[in-house]
C-alpha cells in the first residue's frame, strides 16, 4: 500500500488533468489509494488476470467516488483490448481473490486433515478446473505475501518458503518440479504437512473425492452470496463471469453461481450446515442471503 500510495500521489501531479488512473492491484484498498489524490474520482481499479497476455477477465474496481465516465472508457478499452469486463466494488480481493481467498483455506485445511496434496487437486481436475488449488499456488509462488524476516513457522507455506520452497520459479513448492515444469508428489511435503498436523493438534483421517470436492466449492459458493448480498457485485452472472474468463472454472459447469443453482440452492445449504455441525466452525454459517433464497424456492 505504501508503494501504491507514493506512485499515485505521484502520478496525480504529474499526469494531465483528464488522464484516469488505473491501479491493476488485485486486493489493495482501492479508495485508499484514491485518497492520496486530487481526483478519487479518476481512480479505477483494473485487474487483469496472470497471464495477462492469455486471461480474457479483466475486473474493473469502482471505487466509492470513481465517476460513471471514467468506468464507461475502462469498460469500452477492455472491449478494444479484447478482453471480457465485470464490474466489481471495492473489498479485501474484490470478488476473484475473495472467492479464492475461501477455496485455498479449505483447500489447506483438508491436505492438513489427512488428504495427500495430490489427491486435492486431482478431484479440483476432475471436476474440470485447468489445475488444483496447489499447482496453482506454485505457479503464483508462495512467496506473494510472504514475509522472510517476520516468518515464524506458522502455517505450512511458511515453512515452504522457509526451506527456499516458492513454487514453481525455484524448482519446488507443494510439488518438485523438473527443468520443463512439471510436477511430481514430494514425500519431503507430505511429511512436512503431517509435521505440522502433529504440532498442531490435528487428528488427521482419510477423505472421499465427495468431502474434498465440497469444501473446495461450497465456500465459494457462500462467499458469492455475501458478495452479492453486499452489492459487490451486480449479479450472479457477473460472478460466473469471473470464474469461468479468470480463474479457470470449468465452462460447462457455468460459474460458481450457476452450479449452486444446478445442484439446488436448498441442498448447498443443506450441506453447509452439515459441515458446520461436523466442524462446529461458524465459517461455514450459510449466507443469510442464500438460505432466504433456497426457503423461498428462488435460483441466484
Amino acid at each position: 500500500m505504501a508503494v501504491k500510495k507514493d506512485i499515485f500521489s505521484r502520478l496525480d501531479q504529474i499526469a494531465k488533468p483528464e488522464a484516469i488512473l488505473a491501479s491493476n492491484t488485485s486486493a489493495l484498498d482501492l479508495n485508499e489509494i484514491a485518497s492520496v489524490t486530487s481526483r478519487p474520482e479518476s481512480v479505477i481499479g483494473l485487474h487483469f488476470f496472470s497471464p495477462a497476455n492469455v486471461m480474457k477477465l479483466l475486473e474493473i474496481v469502482r471505487g466509492e467516488k470513481t465517476a460513471d465516465p471514467v468506468i464507461k472508457t475502462c469498460m469500452a478499452f477492455a472491449k478494444r483490448i479484447k478482453k471480457v469486463a465485470t464490474l466489481v466494488g471495492v473489498c479485501p480481493g474484490f470478488v476473484g481473490n475473495r472467492i479464492l481467498f475461501m477455496r485455498q483455506h479449505q483447500a489447506n485445511l483438508v491436505a492438513l486433515e489427512g488428504a495427500a496434496v495430490e489427491k486435492v487437486d486431482q478431484v479440483l481436475f476432475d471436476f474440470g478446473f485447468p489445475m488444483g488449488a496447489f499447482q496453482m499456488a506454485d505457479l503464483a509462488g508462495l512467496d506473494l505475501g510472504w514475509d522472510k524476516e517476520k516468518s515464524n513457522s506458522e502455517t505450512v507455506k511458511d515453512r515452504l518458503c522457509e526451506q527456499d520452497r516458492r513454487g514453481q520459479k525455484t524448482g519446488a513448492g507443494f510439488y518438485d518440479y523438473d527443468e520443463k515444469r512439471r510436477p511430481t508428489p514430494s514425500s519431503l511435503v507430505a511429511d512436512l504437512i503431517k509435521d505440522h498436523a502433529e504440532k498442531s493438534g490435528v487428528t488427521r483421517r482419510e477423505f472421499s473425492d465427495e468431502e474434498i470436492l465440497d469444501r473446495c466449492v461450497l465456500p465459494m459458493i457462500n462467499e458469492g452470496a455475501k458478495i452479492l448480498d453486499e452489492g459487490i457485485a451486480m449479479r450472479a452472472s457477473d460472478i460466473d463471469v469471473v470464474y469461468v474468463y479468470g480463474y479457470g472454472w470449468p465452462i460447462y459447469r457455468g460459474g460458481p453461481m450457476h452450479y449452486a443453482n444446478s445442484i439446488g440452492l436448498g441442498k448447498v445449504v443443506e450441506k453447509l450446515r452439515h459441515y458446520q455441525d461436523k466442524t462446529g466452525d461458524d465459517f461455514w454459517t450459510p449466507s443469510p442471503y442464500l438460505v432466504n433464497l433456497a426457503e423461498n424456492g428462488k435460483k441466484f
